[in-house]
């Protein structure tokens, strides 16, 4: 299934795409796609609804964050090992972990604004994985059983405000806008083998970033087996899972957004956002 949320922000709906494309109504069946409905006998239930019976939304509404009240955000920073060349950082001998606020959490499409006094504002396509039933001190063969499904997560950094202030990365990722989540939750009967999906950015229609989850450092299956072993992964809690090279902070001379520029991600099967570059005031 693609599941989905449409609508004004804060006032989303939930639905589904169904097999032609259309979008589909859910609320006469849940409140929204969260943590309630993510585990197996959730998205069974929803998976037995033949869409044809859900209402079709007319027009083209807005697409907020496919998952709504999200738990905790959960990044793994360096997790290519052509990414963490490019950064000029050793390969991590454990998974790098940060949080981004869930205050960044904006819809697929919607305009990504760079805060006041940014001159370093970066890209970073990602891999979204969706927790859906609890996971605490899972092995690696069972993590997988924990996702409810996947997602395309542009990971937007300020690189000056992440590595030139005193403190943490969480600094340069969590500024308002930085977390495009979406198009679509899907559902991880659809994806076989998340170590398998392709992944680009564009920027401006310029191919920015060429990657594939299976140059991860760390697979998902090993990302949630270690998170689960210092805290508690609940329902509808997300994790992004590191970006493939192409960054701008990576390039020479190093590259960063500009007001009016237009990102487009894709990954293999999840969907593609697209987001315009915009200042805050």
């Amino acid at each position: 299934m693609k599941l989905l949320r449409y609508g004004e922000s804060g006032s989303e709906r939930p639905g589904l795409l169904d097999g032609q494309g259309v979008l589909r109504d859910l609320s006469d069946h849940i409140d929204d796609i969260n943590g309630s409905v993510l585990g197996d006998a959730g998205l069974a239930a929803l998976r037995a609804i033949d869409p044809a019976t859900l209402p079709a939304v007319d027009g083209d509404p807005r697409l907020g964050s496919c998952v709504g009240g999200i738990g905790k955000f959960l990044c793994i920073g360096l997790n290519y090992s052509d990414h963490a060349a490019e950064s000029g950082l050793p390969i991590p001998e454990h998974p790098i972990l940060f949080l981004k606020a869930n205050s960044a959490i904006v819809g697929p499409n919607d305009d990504v604004v760079m805060p006041r006094g940014s001159t370093k504002t970066d890209w970073e396509v990602e891999l979204g994985v969706v927790i859906g039933t609890t996971a605490k001190y899972v092995s690696e063969a069972k993590a997988l059983d924990h996702v409810a499904g996947y997602c395309v997560i542009n990971d937007v950094s300020e690189r000056h405000f992440q590595n030139g202030l005193t403190g943490q990365w969480t600094k340069g990722k969590s500024c308002d806008t930085f977390g495009p989540t979406g198009p679509w939750l899907v559902t991880r009967d659809e994806v076989p083998d998340p170590q398998a999906l392709t992944m680009r950015l564009d920027l401006n229609g310029e191919r920015m970033q060429t990657g594939s989850t299976a140059t991860m450092i760390f697979s998902v299956a090993q990302i949630i087996e270690h998170l689960s072993g210092l805290m508690t992964l609940h329902p509808g809690d997300v994790i992004t899972t590191g970006t493939p090279p192409g960054v701008g902070m990576g390039m020479k001379p190093q590259r960063f957004l500009e007001v009016g520029d237009v990102m487009e991600l894709e990954i293999e099967g999840l969907g593609v956002q697209r987001q315009k570059v915009g200042q805050d005031a």
